[in-house]
């Protein structure tokens, strides 16, 4: 049984790569400005959908009578379907998965715009399940595209592609809450035929975007990569993560449990999202000329900083640390995607993959680590903790490998 289901997925891989292969157009140095937007737009409205979380998080928290470690693990499950990332990347450069690119938004749109109809906390589990594993199809090929359509300046296309998730985080509190004070949480099903036409868009402007690699390498590239590239990023990144979880999952939670209204909550969050947007789209296209490390190294100390601030500031000052904690925090997105490009040209789909899985595995664990830590000692207390894990990865920085076209 198990060999005929490998036989036939050999046989498809095989069949379709005979069908794409003359698609696929041959990698220059020229970057593609025009697809590279596209790309970028897809990620956009992807994103504005898995970014209703985190602002729904008090409703739905009152909703289903959930306590902070629940609420968590619900954002975990729409992690763990992440664990897919390497073999969807494989695939992808092997194969074309560009559909799967194309497909994805209107298919976490229908989820992400079902939460209200959940009727228990583990109906919503299961939605959130569902939509993580159309997270994965879209976030393993599309960075993977977008590193073959920008030429040398990987570091730009990612800034694009990540300043549209960013952007998407900004707009999609905003409209979640926005939803809800007209619709209700119930009502939001509305919001899915926006993810429909787009994927309808994108069906239209991507069927000539490459969607494998020219010339695939041998996955036992891999294998050194794993002790000395992947080990040392996956301890930066588990450090990392503390804050950003802490500052784009929960920071609604946080202020209204300091006395803000969800609304108020809901904007703060967008400010945040905002600066971050605007982090994403400078932090990888400087990282080109002065370094990815440099560019960490900046940011990770920074962004600590700035949140010890924000935990004692009010009125004009919070919002004021806000945006700068959001660009800290948020510029370094580009870089982690930019680097595992720059140290896997011939494997970038599964490359990509390999770390989008160590990253929502990481980020599933740490969701409910905060959650933990925010019902047993407070979220004020674990924001100021996450701030502190931030610094400790300073010197992770320092044991990833160099790649000499930047660092030299």
């Amino acid at each position: 049984m198990l060999y005929t289901w490998a036989s036939l997925l050999q046989e498809w891989i095989m069949a379709t790569q005979a069908e794409t292969i003359e698609q696929t157009t041959i990698e220059t140095s020229e970057f593609k400005t025009d697809q590279v937007l596209t790309i970028a737009a897809g990620h956009f409205v992807h994103d504005t959908y898995t970014s209703f979380v985190a602002p729904l998080l008090p409703v739905i928290i009152e909703k289903l009578s959930l306590t902070l470690t629940m609420a968590g693990s619900l954002t975990a499950m729409m992690q763990l379907p992440g664990l897919l990332n390497p073999f969807i990347g494989y695939l992808a450069d092997k194969v074309s998965l560009r559909y799967f690119v194309i497909f994805a938004p209107a298919i976490t749109a229908t989820l992400m715009s079902s939460l209200g109809l959940a009727p228990s906390y583990w109906g919503l589990g299961f939605i959130m399940i569902l939509a993580g594993i159309s997270v994965a199809t879209f976030h393993a090929p599309a960075p993977a595209m977008i590193g073959r359509v920008a030429g040398k300046r990987i570091g730009t296309g990612m800034s694009f592609f990540m300043f549209g998730g960013e952007l998407a985080r900004t707009l999609g509190p905003l409209i979640a809450v926005w939803a809800v004070s007209i619709w209700g949480l119930d009502g939001m099903y509305r919001l899915m035929f926006l993810g429909w036409g787009t994927s309808l868009l994108l069906f239209w402007k991507l069927r000539e975007v490459p969607g494998r690699t020219q010339k695939a390498g041998n996955l036992a590239e891999l294998t050194p990569m794993l002790i000395r590239f992947f080990l040392p990023l996956a301890v930066v990144v588990f450090l990392r993560l503390f804050l950003e979880v802490c500052l784009t999952t929960y920071l609604p939670t946080y202020m209204t449990q300091q006395g803000y209204e969800l609304k108020q909550a809901a904007f703060y969050l967008a400010w945040l999202e905002g600066a971050g947007a605007l982090g994403a789209l400078l932090g990888g296209t400087i990282s080109d000329r002065l370094g990815r490390r440099t560019i960490m190294l900046l940011a990770f100390s920074t962004s600590s900083l700035l949140t010890f601030l924000l935990l004692q500031a009010s009125g004009v000052w919070l919002i004021l640390i806000l945006i700068l904690t959001g660009f800290a925090t948020l510029s370094t997105g580009p870089l982690f995607l930019a680097l595992v490009q720059d140290h896997l040209p011939n494997n970038r789909a599964v490359g990509n993959g390999l770390y989008l899985s160590i990253s929502f595995v990481l980020r599933s664990l740490i969701m409910i680590l905060v959650g933990v830590g925010g019902d047993r000692f407070g979220l004020e207390t674990t924001f100021f903790a996450s701030a502190i894990f931030s610094l400790l990865a300073l010197p992770g920085v320092y044991l990833l490998p160099k790649v000499y076209k930047f660092e030299n």
